[in-house]
């Protein structure tokens, strides 16, 4: 079993940074690939990045490419996402999701394991 929690979120103003972390409980950390999605109201949850367990491989949406970056601290079992340039179509909850066997899936029902989300909202 995997608990997640994610923090970071917040209001901030279009062209602004966030950097959201989530915590994981459990002793085999580096075992999981993370992922991070994002649900805006009244749409689908959709894929915004995801990492390979020792960090090596990433993968984004094209609408976040080099403006966020995901990373890990395995010793600390946090995963980080880092929003810069944030845009007003960026608002949504924010979830990060553990995967157990895969490497940086990007879909949803590829995870095991989901967090609770963090608000993440841009005003223009």
């Amino acid at each position: 079993q995997v608990q997640l929690v994610e923090s970071g979120g917040g209001l901030v103003q279009a062209g602004g940074s966030l950097r959201l972390s989530c915590a994981a409980s459990g002793r085999t950390f580096s075992s999981y690939s993370m992922g991070w999605f994002r649900q805006a109201p009244g749409k689908e949850r959709e894929f915004v990045a995801s990492i390979s367990g020792s960090g090596a491989r990433t993968y984004y949406r094209d609408s976040v490419k080099g403006r966020f970056t995901i990373s890990r601290d395995n010793p600390k079992n946090t995963v980080y996402l880092q929003m810069t340039s944030l845009k007003p179509e960026d608002t949504a909850v924010y979830y990060c999701a553990a995967s157990y066997g895969l490497s940086a899936p990007q879909h949803g029902y590829e995870y095991d394991y989901w967090g609770q989300g963090t608000q993440v909202t841009v005003s223009s």
